[in-house]
């Protein structure tokens, strides 16, 4: 089938998907079978008899994007599920949805074809009535390919893994032979005093017909508002209607503290033919942002204050299940943010789900991020993508921006495909149909210059302190480009950090001596002297530089917001060499959900649930004078107060303009040897928040490498830590030792919990202030784990046998 028949059925069956229909939906996630082969034959594929039993969501790409070997799998591989007599609508239509599939996508059911899709990150469905046998089981077959393809964005340079598999949950969905396909729903005018609602309902009918429609819309507390009843007359095929609903009187408006949320439930019925609903969530709430003077919800300005999100997860990738998403999401608002950036394409549905629960603001991006325009194919493919996203998602009203891409114009995927004279006028068109799909919601774009002021709001590229320049910059870089784009939001600032790697003298707010001034990311970082490529990404750092932004960032009149880069540590195949090879480790969470320093930081500024930390609790060792050191306490507390070995060392009240930590520092007279610490946080003389942190200190310096020592500690699970120290002679830690270190599993017994790309599930990682570990599941003999660096010939332990 060409590619642009396949397109246009793709659009087709696309309009079919609705996220929360009330018909009956079969979750079919469960007793599917796999085959990593990449036929395209089904006969041949069928002939196979190395079929795996799996469950989706479902990768192929789940750890060998992250393993020691480079490249990980692009190709195509099969799926088969049979579908039982009773998963079958006999009185009516069975659709079958996909909430995603990367990116190409063949669906066949009993060997015949049913339809294709292109494209990844969004839903699709097909009718697949008419393929089946309702008197028997039914085999459904589904192809999918993620091979390398210059026509699909995102392109093959972004800086993130292109998964390949059934990424998301498939569905089964019975519906009557006319139902409601689609239902999208805007809200032009919202004040305080009134709602208007508009409704724009899609139907696909086997007969042309007459009925009606009832629209009933619930309240956030469970109380009927209204409920009303259109006449219409169906065609054959597909129809719709437009109708504007009454007036919401006095609405309960949809805001981060207050995320109200209301229901509208359509349902059709037509003479002959079982009535057929679809329920839909909706909040009222109105936007802006005013020239240089920031952002406004429901009339009030707003500091955005956000991170940004990449859909994947340790030893998943981006299969992962809603709970999962969930949790990520539950994160972020936990932290205190308002706002996220969907980087760099439409997500999961449960992530929209709980962003209109949570109370989070949504950047939703279309994934065109790098590689410039191609021809007419790559434009079919980018404009069904960005009116999917759109049509799938537009009645969220956690959406407040539709982002056009990022960086489009980098690394080019097509010659010429880079210039802003092919470029500019092609985003000009994409923001034309995104306003004319949904005027209502603000278009953005990152990092391309000359379209700044295509689109509504522009952030462009500044890294403070990381790419280029110092941290000290950022205050003049937020108010020289609020000065310039009078509709400006800042996306992307921070840097990485090594779990564990500390320093008593980071890199200060001045920078290094011989970086670049600027503060933008440079294109080719290989030519440029900065933090990001000649530091060792400590986390005493990044501590400071995000603790020195929030500081500038919370406090500059009019400025609309910014999103820190980003919540958890990603794959990307662009960074072989990180000290977790191919993870990009900019995140406020290790790639399992574990925070790291830099996620108390954002807390002590952001949340409102009363906290205190000591930094770090990964500071384990610390070597230095006999007066010892300075020991800082991130807390959100309005005082706090730190203890050493019992002995209270004062109680300080927190001054916001202060950096680090709002003054919550105290000099510490640290022993040889174990140093316990304590410190308690108060509010109006309270005690609300406690933490507890124990060190091994030494006075002095510790001496020359020695040896390299390993050790286990017990886990849960049945699982063991393994763990490498650096030491000197006197068994001292040494805390400048970083080499790569290499664990490896050298009998047959036992297995290393390894490709995860986590800072103790990665079996390649550099050490951090002279340490490392990695998890193991002993097996039922004894085991040996080999240690080594490129200086290190072999050290071993054994491991003994599991505990029965």
């Amino acid at each position: 089938m060409r590619l642009s028949v396949m397109l246009m059925l793709s659009v087709l069956m696309t309009t079919l998907y609705s996220y929360a229909s009330q018909a009956v939906n079969i979750n079919i996630n469960r007793d599917w079978q796999y085959l990593e082969r990449n036929d395209s034959d089904i006969t041949t594929a069928l002939s196979y008899d190395d079929w795996s039993e799996i469950q989706l969501p479902h990768t192929w790409n789940a750890t060998d994007t992250v393993d020691t070997v480079p490249g990980y799998r692009r190709s195509a591989s099969w799926y088969k599920r049979t579908i039982a007599v009773d998963e079958i609508n006999k009185e009516g239509r069975t659709l079958l949805m996909f909430e995603g599939a990367n990116y190409e996508t063949q669906v066949f059911v009993n060997q015949n074809l049913v339809g294709e899709h292109i494209g990844g990150y969004v839903g699709f469905s097909f009718d697949i009535t008419p393929f089946l046998n309702n008197e028997g089981s039914n085999e459904l077959m589904v192809r999918v390919s993620n091979q390398y393809n210059p026509n699909l964005i995102p392109s093959q340079k972004a800086d993130f893994f292109l998964f390949g598999g059934i990424t998301r949950d498939v569905w089964l969905h019975h519906v009557p032979d006319s139902y409601i396909s689609k239902t999208l729903i805007s809200t032009p005018t919202v004040s305080k005093k009134r709602a208007l609602t508009e409704v724009e309902l899609h139907f696909n009918s086997h007969k042309a017909t007459k009925g009606n429609v009832t629209f009933e819309l619930m309240s956030p507390k469970g109380e009927k508002v209204f409920e009303v009843q259109k006449s219409i007359s169906l065609s054959k095929g597909e129809s719709s209607l437009k109708v504007v609903l009454p007036d919401v009187l006095n609405p309960h408006l949809w805001s981060p503290d207050s995320p109200n949320l209301y229901e509208l439930k359509s349902v059709l019925r037509v003479p002959n033919n079982k009535s057929h609903s679809d329920s839909q969530r909706l909040g009222y709430r109105w936007f802006e942002m005013k020239p240089h003077k920031g952002f406004f919800l429901n009339g009030e300005r707003l500091l955005l204050r956000g991170t940004h999100r990449h859909e994947e997860h340790a030893g998943v990738g981006p299969a992962m299940s809603n709970a999962q998403h969930r949790s990520d999401m539950v994160m972020i608002k936990q932290l205190g943010a308002n706002f996220v950036r969907l980087g760099h394409y439409p997500q999961d549905p449960e992530v929209y789900k709980a962003a209109d629960e949570l109370g989070l603001i949504i950047w939703d991006e279309l994934p065109w991020c790098r590689g410039g325009k191609g021809g007419a194919e790559w434009e079919q493919n980018t404009e069904y993508l960005l009116t999917t996203m759109i049509n799938q998602n537009m009645n969220h009203p956690s959406i407040v921006f539709w982002s056009l891409g990022n960086e489009m114009y980098w690394e080019e995927d097509f010659e010429g495909g880079g210039d802003e004279t092919i470029i500019t006028p092609y985003l000009q068109k994409l923001n034309n149909i995104a306003k004319q799909m949904d005027p209502s919601r603000l278009t953005t774009i990152r990092k391309y210059y000359p379209g700044w002021d295509v689109v509504d709001a522009f952030s462009p590229s500044i890294w403070a302190g990381w790419y280029g320049g110092a941290y000290n910059q950022y205050q003049a870089a937020l108010e020289n480009a609020m000065q310039k784009y009078p509709a400006f939001l800042h996306m992307e600032y921070g840097g990485s950090s090594h779990v564990g790697r500390h320093t008593e003298t980071p890199i200060s707010a001045a920078g290094l001596l011989e970086a670049q001034v600027s503060v933008e990311e440079a294109v080719n970082q290989a030519v440029v002297s900065s933090v990001a490529k000649d530091s060792d990404w400590n986390e005493s750092y990044i501590v400071d530089l995000f603790d020195w932004h929030l500081n500038v960032s919370e406090s500059i009149p009019n400025f609309a917001g910014n999103a820190q880069w980003a919540f958890k540590d990603f794959g990307t195949p662009l960074r072989p060499e990180n000290p977790i090879p191919y993870i990009n480790m900019k995140g406020l969470v290790d790639r399992s959900g574990k925070p790291k320093d830099a996620y108390y930081v954002f807390a002590s500024y952001w949340s409102t649930t009363p906290f205190c930390w000591i930094e770090s609790h990964t500071w384990t060792h610390r070597n230095g004078p006999k007066e010892g050191r300075d020991v800082t306490v991130y807390c959100n507390t309005e005082e706090a107060e730190l203890f050493h070995e019992g002995k209270s060392l004062g109680k300080k009240r927190k001054q916001k303009d202060l950096v680090p930590a709002g003054g919550f520092v105290w000099k510490v007279p640290l022993k040889t040897g174990e140093n316990r610490l304590q410190v308690v946080g108060y509010n109006d003389n309270k005690k609300v928040a406690e933490d507890k942190h124990q060190l091994t200190y030494l006075v002095g310096q510790h001496g020359k490498f020695d040896h390299i020592k390993l050790s286990i500690k017990a886990m849960k699970q049945n699982r063991v830590l393994v763990e490498a120290e650096a030491l000197d002679a006197d068994g001292n830690r040494i805390l400048d030792y970083s080499e790569r270190a290499y664990f490896f599993n050298i009998g047959d017994q036992g297995e290393l919990i390894e490709n995860y790309g986590t800072p103790t599930q990665s079996s390649t990682i550099e050490m951090a202030s002279g340490y490392a570990a990695i998890e193991f599941q002993p097996g039922k003999l004894p085991s040996t784990i080999e240690f080594r660096t490129q200086n290190i010939k072999g050290v071993y332990i054994n491991v003994p046998k599991q505990e029965q």
